[in-house]
């Protein structure tokens, strides 16, 4: 059984947006990233029913004041109509932000998504504050893309996102994509607080590389304290879906440490049984 915590189903207009900006290998990108899974929800919810996925999130986030809201109703609407998906919501720093996250949470959101990379926004904004600190009261878990990759801007690194946890020490932040490429930074964070975990999205793959080697053995203590979850950023990735498994079991880290990632920890932070 696999949990995948960073999976992404968006209403089907913005999804076509994405899906032309990968095609075009934008500017963020610098590269050809074809995109292998384009069916439709339903299908691309049975391809991952069909890779073993039990659980797995429907990941969107706003880029611009305004649109949080409307993205919430239809990833909550999702999750409502497809078992399996976490009930998953966004939120951007704008004027009434904590009035929107509150009612998500009072709806059942269990996890959110904000994206400092692509959003462009600072997480120590003032309007997020009390955002932050309704998320750790409530012990909601958010996907935070606060590394750098694939192209730093202001506010990201661990930096920025470090002065939130310092702030909010009980926040219940899952760090995508293990950080990149501030592995160490983002590695330390998780270390001295017990309520941040990592996600694997793309890290370790051929097409997207990895912390040095030196840093496996903080990867595997982390990961076998229950603070590192399998994430793979389905559908947009250049390569099949058992490929982001594969690069994980290559790294011959010990069949706990695997089981562990895939599964146990996720099922654990969200409190599912199978």
């Amino acid at each position: 059984m696999l949990f995948d915590v960073h999976t992404h189903f968006l209403p089907p207009r913005l999804l076509r947006k994405v899906w032309a900006y990968f095609d075009e290998a934008g500017p963020l990108l610098g590269r050809p990233w074809p995109i292998l899974y384009r069916g439709s929800d339903e299908e691309r919810v049975a391809q991952l029913r069909g890779f073993g996925v039990r659980h797995f999130t429907a990941l969107a986030y706003a880029h611009r004041a305004g649109m949080a809201e409307d993205l919430n109703a239809w990833t909550m609407d999702f999750a409502a109509r497809t078992p399996g998906c976490l009930a998953s919501a966004t939120f951007f720093p704008e004027p009434g932000v904590a009035g929107y996250v509150g009612r998500a949470v009072a709806d059942g959101a269990r996890v959110f998504k904000a994206h400092l990379q692509v959003g462009g926004f600072d997480p120590r904004a003032a309007e997020l504050d009390p955002v932050w600190g309704l998320l750790a009261e409530a012990r909601v878990p958010v996907v935070v893309h606060a590394g750098s990759g694939p192209v730093a801007n202001g506010f990201t690194g661990p930096g920025p996102f470090g002065e939130v946890l310092r702030r909010h020490p009980g926040l219940v932040a899952v760090v995508a994509h293990l950080g990149a490429p501030e592995y160490d930074g983002f590695l330390a964070l998780a270390e001295r607080h017990s309520a941040v975990h990592l996600d694997t999205t793309m890290v370790f793959t051929d097409f997207f590389g990895g912390p040095p080697a030196a840093l496996l053995p903080r990867v595997r203590e982390l990961g076998l304290a229950g603070r590192v979850l399998l994430g793979s950023d389905f559908p947009n990735i250049p390569y099949p879906y058992e490929h982001q498994i594969e690069a994980l079991q290559r790294l011959d880290l010990g069949e706990d440490w695997l089981r562990a990632v895939l599964w146990d920890n996720a099922a654990r932070l969200f409190s599912v049984s199978g």
